[in-house]
């Protein structure tokens, strides 16, 4: 089917009015590839209200700087989490359990628990699975930051890991993010802090999709960075390298971009034309780690104006992929205040999820819900679905 193409100004009003008359509501919500957005959930439930075909994730909270908070594991102890995450979501993203500092913390062990817990948390709930990631210049264990290394030796570490973690989930996960945040923000490649890029040269990106797609052919290879949603230095980079490996018959699937959104900064409003131009090259593409934080002196809450930008700038971001055919999945960055990465990383800013610390939706939540639902009742209308390009992968 075409993209959905309705009123934006008319649904985005309509998604915000209602829920910033009384501010944040404290109701606590109630909420495998092949499952439908809205299996086992409620019609008021964000996975509910999705169109066929097309899925609202979240990252699962635990390890990175969760291990330093004073709070035990989100994803392992707290019930009522795991209550909001598996009825709200159909796809989940690991936030820091699959990265290589936490799944591979010597070079001889792996520690695959957390990963395994959220991939089998998956498959309970009919939720879909977004693997992150492959190859990063970030949160990469000292034993292999400041190892002593032949290039070959480090090949084959490269090569080793990515069979090992994409062969262990063969098939149960839907997308991959095999090479994460390679560009600087003048569209430069990291020669410096990216030790695969600096010490194995460009070419090593390509060969990570070729081993990943080697362990398994089913599952959808993404390009994934921050400072991406505009067209600028940075994705013009990711466009050109898109096209090169294209060339190649490199086995890239897709073109994510995060979503590291503030308040502070104006929206990025050329989002939908800048997701066409890959989805013009025959990628899929997708919103990986939405969050919008805002900046609230401490001791203190967001005003219902900043909850109101803060709501208007989570349906935009929405709002654009569902204007893109290929762009079928979106991921917030978390859901709840409670365990958001936001205050630790940036003093002075936070509040940057749909929910409150005790699950309370926000105006942010009722935008995407609303919104949402809108896009779905005009596909139904219109009688088709936001299906994958690729459903071959």
């Amino acid at each position: 089917m075409r993209p959905l193409r309705f009123a934006t100004v008319a649904l985005a009003t309509a998604a915000l009015a209602l829920p910033l008359l009384g501010g944040s509501a404290s109701a606590t919500p109630k909420t495998g590839p092949k499952a439908p957005p809205h299996a086992h959930a409620a019609p008021d439930r964000l996975r509910a209200a999705a169109p066929e075909g097309f899925v609202i994730g979240t990252a699962v909270a635990g390890g990175g700087h969760h291990l330093e908070q004073d709070y035990p594991d989100p994803f392992t102890y707290d019930k009522e989490y795991r209550k909001v995450l598996g009825r709200e979501f159909s796809s989940v993203s690991p936030e820091n359990q699959m990265k290589w500092d936490y799944i591979h913390p010597e070079r001889d062990r792996y520690d695959f628990k957390q990963a395994d817990a959220i991939v089998e948390f998956a498959r309970k709930n009919g939720q879909v699975v977004r693997g992150h990631t492959l190859l990063w210049h970030s949160q990469n264990p000292a034993w292999l930051e400041n190892g002593d290394f032949t290039e070959a030796e480090l090949r084959g570490i490269l090569r080793e890991h990515i069979t090992k973690v994409v062969g262990r989930y063969k098939g149960r996960i839907q997308q991959w993010d095999v090479a994460n945040e390679i560009f600087d923000d003048q569209g430069k490649l990291r020669t410096r802090d990216n030790i695969w890029i600096r010490e194995l040269g460009p070419g090593i990106v390509a060969d990570a999709f070729r081993w990943a797609h080697q362990a398994d052919p089913k599952a959808k290879l993404f390009l994934n960075d921050y400072n991406v949603e505009s067209v600028n230095a940075k994705s013009d980079a990711y466009y050109a390298l898109v096209k090169d490996l294209r060339a190649q018959r490199v086995p890239v699937h897709g073109f994510s971009v995060q979503g590291h959104l503030s308040t502070r900064y104006g929206f990025p409003g050329d989002l939908a034309d800048n997701l066409r131009r890959f989805d013009a090259l025959g990628l899929e593409t997708a919103v990986t780690e939405l969050d919008v934080r805002m900046d609230v002196p401490e001791g203190s809450v967001p005003t219902p104006a900043q909850e109101k930008q803060q709501a208007e700038y989570y349906q935009r971001m929405l709002q654009a992929c569902l204007e893109v055919d290929g762009c079928n999945s979106f991921t917030i960055w978390g859901f709840t205040d409670k365990y958001s990465w936001v205050p630790v990383f940036f003093q002075g800013e936070g509040f940057a999820t749909v929910m409150t610390d005790d699950f309370g939706r926000k105006p942010a939540y009722y935008a995407l819900r609303d919104t949402l639902k809108d896009a779905r009742e005009h596909d139904c209308g219109k009688g088709g679905s936001k299906g994958p390009k690729h459903p071959g992968h």
